[in-house]
């Protein structure tokens, strides 16, 4: 079946994993990008199912294996192993898999050999850090079909199975995103308290270009719970430093759109991080370290800065703040707009689908010989 050629609306089952609601605001990012694709895939007619927690608020057919996302579940001491429900969660999207043209999963490697029990053919996406377990796993399953979310994230790929793997970049719906063309007068942090995420080096920026900060985001283990206690806890003062929490969906869009700029001070090799497109999409730069995927999704003097330091970073927050902000969210939509990520995939289906006609061809060739 060509996509291109037809148009059948295709059937449409998408697995991601059950931290969080499948939501627009939701602290798992990977949910927040399936509940993007589940949207647009139903505006453009497909029919989707997502198997997922029956609290989340898709416009999609729900699937649910439990009824709350795992970090609420957990936090109630309702759950308490989490690979037991995504095991249920990926088992049950297989035994339906007649049901569907295609499946999309969206929780790692971890599905990848299990695909061979699926009676309908399937894609795998990849969003967290490539680890050699993970390279191993795919070589042995060199035909499975994958797709990664940034070129950093696939490097360390041997290149005649990275070649199979296309890339396709978050997005998020802009129009679900407040623009603001006057530069707010602090700026902003938001994602997890860890040290991963380093919101001490964005205090830390703040203070070195004398200018107040917002940190939102919360803690999700004992360690990043220490990490909170210790280490920024103690430099909230509620005026230069201002901590706000946990931030649902229209927190988010006000933080960043009242912004100067927003900070992103990762000290790991983020495969994407699409809080920086949010940020864009409310007309907001980003000020980042060079590391994981963002000189792939930073455009250095049109939608922020990159560096290696902190003393490298203070000379470009002024730059930051001088950028026309109407030119960050027109050049990330035209880059991170919804449409254009689901277009990709549509585009990703379309290859596996026909690959599995041809394969089905083959066998009933075989079979007449």
């Amino acid at each position: 079946m060509n996509l291109q050629n037809t148009s059948r609306k295709l059937r449409i089952a998408l697995v991601p994993p059950l931290w969080a609601k499948v939501a627009p605001g939701t602290s798992g990012g990977v949910e927040g990008i399936v509940y993007v694709l589940a949207e647009e895939l139903v505006k453009q007619g497909h029919e989707v199912t997502v198997f997922t927690s029956s609290d989340s608020p898709t416009s999609a057919r729900i699937r649910a294996v439990c009824k709350r996302n795992m970090i609420e579940a957990m936090e109630k001491s309702l759950a308490w192993e989490y690979e037991y429900y995504e095991t249920c969660n990926i088992a049950e999207a297989l035994q339906q898999s007649d049901s569907f043209d295609l499946i999309h999963f969206h929780v790692g490697c971890y599905a990848i050999p299990l695909g061979a029990f699926s009676r309908t053919p399937i894609l795998h996406t990849l969003h967290n850090p490539i680890t050699p377990d993970a390279i191993w796993l795919l070589n042995r399953y060199a035909n499975a079909a994958v797709t990664a979310v940034s070129q950093q994230q696939i490097a360390e790929i041997p290149e005649n199975r990275r070649q199979k793997i296309r890339v396709i970049y978050n997005g998020c719906d802009f129009e679900s995103y407040d623009f603001s063309a006057s530069p707010g007068k602090y700026l902003a942090f938001l994602g997890r308290i860890s040290k991963e995420k380093s919101p001490l080096d964005a205090i830390e920026i703040a203070k070195r270009a004398g200018l107040p900060i917002v940190v939102a985001g919360q803690p999700l283990d004992q360690e990043e719970q220490a990490y909170f206690k210790e280490k920024i806890e103690p430099l909230i003062d509620g005026e230069n430093v201002i901590y706000i929490g946990q931030a649902d969906h229209q927190q988010k869009v006000t933080l960043l759109k009242d912004a100067g700029a927003f900070l992103f001070p990762i000290q790991w090799d983020e495969p994407f991080g699409v809080v920086m497109i949010e940020a864009m999409a409310c007309g907001t730069p980003v000020i980042a370290f060079q590391r994981g995927s963002v000189k792939e999704v930073v455009d250095f003097g049109k939608t922020g800065f990159y560096a290696d330091s902190i003393g490298a970073l203070i000379p470009l927050v002024p730059r930051a703040l001088a950028l026309d902000r109407g030119t960050v969210r027109d050049h990330a939509r035209q880059r991170f707009g919804q449409v254009k990520m689901v277009d990709g995939y549509l585009k990703s289906y379309e290859s596996v689908l026909n690959r599995g006609e041809d394969k089905q061809l083959s066998f009933t060739r075989a079979g007449r010989t």
